[in-house]
């Protein structure tokens, strides 16, 4: 399915069906096509980028459509198709060409960046590549999707009501205690009755992302997947040192913003349905009543930010090119997911009418913004962002949008109580990816742990770096099952760190922001027109900030939020 927006094709046929049997020529004619100039490889690159995009948009539109209906059997059978029967195939032959590109006597000859990029990310695949990797990276896949099917699914009844667990936690900013203590317990009781299920797929899971890394030659899969992911800039160090600061730094000024919600709600000892609500007991934000009206109000929105941050939301929803709202049989969560043929892509979310929607919302704008914006790029290669570039790109425009969240809150005492829960909303973030990302090193480089110490790991884990803010006493095994909430550790393991890094990023863009609009925008979006065709130091730079994670550089970050949530 193509949008209006897709240009005209030169290599694949406009009307071609996506089977294995109508690619297979097509690929083979990349494989033996004769490189005898640079002429010539420049001409096979770009024939190439254009069937991986075809093929990238014709993936993303069914999953797309999966997500959207986890029920409908038909849409998953859709899905299923290309990651057993295309998937498992292009591996091989990608792995072919992309041997024909290293091999070319034309390759040094390119030039550009985006070159250097690129070719450090194909000499590392190749490196990593085993072709007895293939069937089980189509196992991982439909395992992954089966997470999906099972969160998909939950719901609970509340007031003789049904809802899915996104409308249901909406109750949790209510100011009665007892109604938030209600839906939080019917909430975690419907995720728990699912604990052994999903502790048997992740077991799974784990047992074959192992053998995926031994497969390549790797110790385990966290180091498999640090090539795999392309990171290049930093380390398994690194990460390390992210955790502890976070930990020095971040901890003791969300523990000081607990003890002020703690004296505020006067409550005695805060529980995990406290950590929502208003801590003035003021009813909660309503920004929007309807995912129409949110749409409508975020392109206005971005239209005040820059007149083309406007045009991205506009052409989006020309082309129908949303699923906002949450309704029974739509996976969790949200995404931003290109569409690389058409240039644009499709935002996918779950609202509930919350300030948190509205969050999610312009992050996920800031994604479809730097789709549009590098959609012009030589190459798809070129735009197949790594996480922690497209991640800068959501978090700022998350606490950029923020001058414009009048248009959602026309009183001032409301919008300023906003701005302030994405302030300290941002502080807590840290924490948690540090929380998420810690575990999953251990996961991985204990491979055969059973499912008691992975419980016994998450609490210390946990305990490390936030379980201070709430008691968990008699409810200690919703503690002890808290992780299966995040999505990433099933589906994208190892893809958390990113929104540490970017955050922290996204601070300093929001900083140079309030000092020079103007040109804090105008950076931020030249960074963004880079794509991937520079290294994340350079792009980071590029947006006006370091890509550092070091102590002082952190504790400078969070000093001038921590002075910002006092001003709001």
């Amino acid at each position: 399915m193509k949008t209006p927006l897709a240009k005209p094709r030169k290599f694949v046929p406009e009307n071609l069906e996506i089977r294995w049997e109508a690619l297979a020529p097509l690929f083979s004619e990349l494989k033996n096509q004769p490189l005898q100039s640079l002429q010539d490889l420049e001409q096979w690159l770009q024939y190439r980028s254009e069937l991986d995009a075809v093929l990238s948009e014709d993936y993303a539109w069914r999953y797309i459509k999966m997500t959207c209906n986890t029920t409908d059997q038909k849409l998953a059978e859709d899905f299923q198709y290309f990651a057993t029967e295309i998937e498992p195939k292009m591996a091989s032959v990608t792995n072919e060409l992309d041997k024909k590109l290293a091999a070319c006597p034309y390759t040094d000859q390119l030039t550009g960046d985006g070159y250097r990029i690129y070719l450090r990310k194909v000499k590392k695949s190749l490196e990593i590549f085993r072709e007895e990797n293939i069937p089980l990276f189509t196992e991982v896949q439909l395992k992954q999707q089966e997470y999906q099917t099972i969160v998909g699914g939950l719901s609970v009844e509340i007031d003789g009501k049904t809802m899915t667990l996104q409308q249901a936690s909406t109750r949790l900013l209510e100011n009665d205690r007892e109604q938030r203590e209600q839906a939080w317990r019917l909430i975690n009781h419907e995720r728990l009755a699912k604990k052994e299920q999903l502790d048997t797929l992740f077991n799974e899971l784990v047992n074959l992302r192992h053998q995926i890394a031994r497969n390549a030659g790797f110790e385990n899969f966290r180091d498999y997947m640090f090539a795999a992911m392309g990171r290049f800039d930093y380390t398994v160090e690194d990460c390390e040192n992210f955790h502890h600061t976070i930990r020095d730094v971040v901890v003791p000024i969300l523990q000081e913003f607990t003890r002020e919600r703690e004296d505020k709600l006067n409550v005695g000892t805060l529980k995990p349905w406290d950590m929502s609500v208003d801590p003035e007991n003021r009813p909660p934000l309503k920004p929007f009543s309807s995912g129409e009206e949110l749409i409508r109000k975020t392109e206005e929105a971005f239209n005040h930010i820059h007149p083309y941050i406007g045009q991205c939301i506009r052409t989006m929803r020309e082309n129908k090119l949303f699923d906002v709202e949450s309704r029974l049989g739509k996976a969790p969560g949200g995404y931003n997911y290109p569409l690389y043929e058409s240039g644009a892509p499709f935002i996918f979310m779950n609202a509930a009418g919350t300030l948190r929607d509205l969050t999610t919302m312009v992050h996920e704008g800031g994604h479809a913004v730097h789709t549009f914006i590098s959609a012009d790029l030589a190459l798809t290669a070129f735009k197949d962002l790594p996480s922690e570039v497209a991640e800068l790109a959501s978090m700022s425009m998350e606490l950029i949008s923020m001058d414009q969240w009048h248009l959602f809150l026309n009183d001032s005492t409301e919008l300023a109580r906003a701005k302030r829960e994405q302030l300290e909303d941002a502080l807590s973030t840290l924490p948690w990816v540090a929380t998420i990302d810690a575990f999953q090193h251990w996961i991985y480089t204990h491979p055969e742990h059973t499912t008691e110490e992975r419980k016994e790991a998450w609490l210390a884990i946990y305990n490390e770096f936030g379980r201070g803010f709430t008691n968990w006493e008699t409810l200690e095994e919703a503690e002890m099952y808290l992780w299966h909430k995040q999505l990433h550790i099933f589906e994208v393991p190892f893809y958390y760190i990113e929104y540490g890094f970017a955050q922290l990023g996204a601070i300093a863009v929001w900083k140079n922001y309030l000092e020079n609009k103007k040109e804090g925008i105008e950076k931020y979006l030249g960074a963004l027109k880079l794509g991937y065709t520079q290294s994340i130091p350079e792009i980071y730079a590029a947006a006006g900030v370091e890509f550092d994670f070091s102590e002082e550089y952190v504790r400078g970050l969070t000093d001038f939020l921590r002075k910002e949530v006092k001003k709001a």
